[in-house]
Order: structure tokens, then C-alpha cells, then sequence
């Protein structure tokens, strides 16, 4: 469990990363914040309630602390679906980070597992998976097939690849953001 010291600390290194990271200035000093049962993070950027950038590692491979700040230059920076932000978009961009738990593989066709605002979810097929986090499905009203079947298509995979062969993953998730820009 992260303390509100910890989440904000979090926030701050996250946004000063990015800062320094699109002003070309030394990355900042990383202070010692972390959570033990943390597997996985993920930076969400957004602009006018719109999103920006939304990148992350499902598996941790460096202190968390150091994942946020890498997540969050990569978020600004490296998404595929935007362009690279720029210096000036930063002053009204608000940052949200999910700490991740561990994934746990269900059976998607158990109703019971899948609980919507709770449950983040992992859909992988072969060589393609597709992630999408708790929040997502209370942000879009989705039901819970709905949030089954746009994971799917974040993966590449057929709507119903859930129902058929494709392997299916929960997680929990510690969501907190910037309040108040």
C-alpha cells in the first residue's frame, strides 16, 4: 500500500521527468518510494480531460520510483498514437499512475471474475497482448463484455478471441492523479 507521501512524491517525479525530459535538462534526483507487492506501472498523460500518452511495463524491472520516471517520459514522448509532447503542453496536462498488482489468469466466461472498476485486464493470443486498466472501462460506461472485448482489440485480436482461445489476465491496480489543474 502506498502512503499519500509516496503517491505524491510519485506525482511529482513523474511530472519532473517529463519536464526535464523535454527541456533537455538533467532528470531529477529520484527519491526512495516504493511498494513491495508492486509488479507492474503505468503513466496516463491527459490534456483537457482528453488523453495524451498512456504507457507502462506490466513487469517491473527497476526500483518503482525509476519506473514511474521512465514510464512518464515514455508517455509523453513515445506513445504511438501521438505525437511527441511538447515543452508548452505540460503546464495544463494532468498525470494519473496505476501501480499494478499481480496478474492472475481467469476464466472470462465466469462472470464473478471480471468486477468492472476493479479488475484491470491482460488478453494474449501468441505473440499479442493487449492491456487495458480498471479505469478504463468506468471512464467509457462499458459492461463487462464490452471491456473483454476492447482488450481484444488493443491486442489485435477478434472481439470474441476472449470467449475462444486467447489466455485472459485480472489485475488490480492503485490509481491516483494530479488533482486540481
Amino acid at each position: 500500500m502506498l502512503t499519500d507521501h509516496e503517491k505524491t512524491a510519485l506525482l511529482q517525479v513523474a511530472r519532473a521527468s517529463i519536464g526535464a525530459h523535454l527541456s533537455s535538462r538533467r532528470p531529477p534526483h529520484l527519491p526512495g518510494a516504493g511498494v513491495s507487492d508492486a509488479t507492474g506501472v503505468f503513466v496516463t498523460i491527459k490534456r483537457h480531460g482528453e488523453l495524451r500518452g498512456c504507457l507502462g511495463v506490466l513487469q517491473l524491472r527497476a526500483a518503482l520510483v525509476e519506473e514511474v520516471a521512465r514510464c512518464a517520459r515514455d508517455s509523453a514522448t513515445e506513445d504511438p498514437r501521438f505525437p511527441p509532447m511538447k515543452s508548452d503542453e505540460l503546464a495544463d496536462a494532468t498525470l494519473e499512475i496505476s501501480v499494478l498488482g499481480p496478474l492472475e489468469e481467469i476464466d472470462p466466461r465466469d462472470e464473478p471474475a471480471i468486477v468492472i472498476g476493479r479488475d484491470g485486464l491482460v488478453v494474449e493470443h501468441g505473440q499479442r497482448r493487449g492491456l487495458l486498466l480498471p479505469q478504463v472501462a468506468v471512464e467509457w460506461g462499458w459492461s463487462r463484455e464490452q471491456f473483454l472485448r476492447h482488450t481484444c482489440r488493443k491486442a489485435g485480436l477478434p472481439d470474441d478471441a476472449w470467449a475462444k482461445d486467447a489466455r485472459v489476465f485480472r489485475f488490480s491496480a492503485i490509481v491516483f492523479g494530479e488533482t486540481g489543474r
